[in-house]
């Protein structure tokens, strides 16, 4: 006989984690099915390069996490399951060449004190943005954290349309609609200004000039001069460890090394799982994919959903480009030339300008290895020590964009096209670019680590091309078109089966907020 359970999860991403202990606690009774050896999905985080040096694989930054709905209800739970959160009160920083930069702290009198430095304007339009946050924020994040309705999205509408009457909402609406070069050349003159928050835009598939994007950057640079920022000690992992005990602790099961191969279902009805050694579980009211939406059809439905109208979105998902990590352990973090403060920041992103982003996201598109890339330097032992030995840092370098199949060298110095022989080589030029901006930064390497997007995607099969965000996030594919039309309420032609994870709304990130969404409405509260 089958083993039974109230709902099954395919994947144990952290949203199919989160669903698991909402449903768990309303007095379900979850099952929740991994592939790989460790639960997490791109939370993960590993001894990558020595022993001792503790690496976030993939996602870093818990931010969405501690300030997510489901943290709310469900953070106390947690904590007696070790979940441990450092707070960076220095959030992330943007050096240029010439070694004038601007950086964010909570501390409201030095962010804005290094914008009035670079021009008078900004550090008073910093501030007055500041200020008015407060009364942004509600719907904004209102939003990010609503089901995709008509009807949510008319509630929402008129909740804003009743604080901040006509000449608000449209500024609201236009803030949505606006580029990041729109929205960063609107509001500031300094280009250091314009390009430290531009790049949070690029680790959401927006380039500078794709509309839709503004909304990333203002958010970044607004709620980490609210908050900071925050991070496990330790690693990612902190928080899926204390997930998974959790589910233990409420009676559900989290099973890895457990590969489904299918989901079964008659007529127009999911009723469970099969797995790759045979074994059949029975779900008695619900199947939770945490799948990309073209592996849902063509892998686990055996090609069809029964509506060709489904099937045919789900295989045009978009997808954008791919990421490539570079995990460093060293002997002590680099030494940037723009200033020892650049130390104490959680995050450095190396990208000197909006048309350099352009420029790198565009070679990325057509298939090229970009001949500058945005580099994301991350340096957690800054503000958590305890990832590696004594004396000793890790650093996350992130790389963004590369093409998830390469067509040639933007550079024309790398001759590979397949990753399996050009890892290595982008990865030295990637090094290269840090070297300028910190010399002796290489000298310092004590192990190293690279996972290229096809690396990326044989971890995860749904980081498809190694796109991190699983999904891109362009208009087209977000909000109501998340993860296509007429299906971002998480349901699926199959009654029962449910599909979601960063493909589906609110898309990437670590907010749970799929999940604990789609949980809440399973369960009725």
């Amino acid at each position: 006989m089958a083993e039974e359970f109230d709902a099954v999860f395919v994947g144990a991403g952290h949203n199919a984690l989160a669903a698991a202990i909402h449903l768990g606690s309303r007095g379900w009774r979850v099952g929740v099915f991994e592939k790989n050896e460790t639960a997490g999905g791109a939370c993960r985080t590993e001894e990558a390069t020595l022993p001792g040096f503790r690496h976030d694989l993939y996602a870093t930054n818990l931010g969405l996490f501690a300030g997510s709905p489901f943290f709310a209800e469900h953070g106390a739970a947690l904590k007696p399951h070790g979940l441990d959160l450092v707070p960076a009160e220095d959030c992330f920083a943007s050096p240029t060449p010439s070694g004038r930069w601007f950086g964010v702290s909570k501390d409201i009198e030095k962010t804005a004190a290094r914008a009035a430095a670079l021009s008078p304007q900004d550090g008073e339009r910093w501030r007055a943005m500041f200020a008015a946050f407060p009364a942004e924020a509600p719907h904004l994040f209102g939003l990010l954290g609503a089901p995709m309705s008509w009807r949510s999205l008319a509630r929402l509408g008129w909740a804003a349309w009743r604080a901040k009457g006509a000449r608000g909402s449209l500024d609201l609406a236009r803030l949505l609609a606006s580029s990041p070069r729109e929205f960063l050349e609107r509001e500031f003159e300094a280009p250091e200004v314009r390009a430290a928050l531009g790049a949070w835009g690029m680790h959401l598939d927006f380039a500078p000039d794709i509309a839709g994007g503004a909304l990333f950057p203002y958010l970044e640079g607004m709620a980490d001069q609210a908050n900071g920022m925050v991070i496990g000690k330790g690693g990612a992992d902190t928080i899926v460890r204390a997930m998974v005990a959790r589910i233990e602790e409420l009676g559900g099961r989290v099973d890895t090394g457990a590969e489904v191969t299918a989901i079964r279902h008659r007529f127009g009805k999911a009723d469970g799982i099969r797995l790759a050694d045979g074994t059949e579980v029975t779900a008695r009211r619900a199947v939770v994919a945490g799948v990309a939406p073209g592996a849902l059809v063509d892998r686990l439905l055996a090609g069809t959903s029964g509506n060709a109208s489904f099937d045919a979105g789900a295989r045009k998902f978009r997808h954008g480009p791919g990421a490539m990590m570079v995990h460093l352990a060293m002997s002590a973090l680099p030494d940037w030339s723009a200033g020892e403060e650049l130390k104490r920041f959680l995050y450095v992103h190396l990208a000197p300008d909006l048309d350099m982003m352009a420029i790198a996201y565009a070679q990325a598109m057509a298939g090229l290895l970009p001949e500058k890339p945005l580099i994301v330097v991350g340096q957690q032992t800054a503000v958590d020590p305890s990832r590696a030995p004594e004396g000793q840092h890790t650093l996350w370098v992130q790389v963004r964009m590369v093409p998830g199949t390469i067509r040639g060298d933007a550079a024309g110095t790398i001759a590979a096209t397949d990753w399996a022989d050009a890892g290595e080589a982008y990865a030295d030029r990637v090094l290269d670019i840090i070297e300028t901006y910190a010399p002796g930064t290489k000298a310092k390497i004590l192990g190293r680590y690279v996972e290229t997007p096809a690396d990326l995607e044989r971890r995860n099969p749904n980081l498809v091309g190694g796109d991190s965000i699983a999904g891109s996030h362009h208009l087209s594919q977000n909000f109501l078109f998340r993860p296509f039309p007429g299906w971002a309420r998480y349901r699926t032609p199959v009654d029962k089966l449910y599909l979601i994870g960063a493909s589906t709304w609110p898309g990437g990130g670590l907010g749970a907020g799929s999940g604990y969404m789609l949980a809440k409405e399973l369960a009725g509260r």
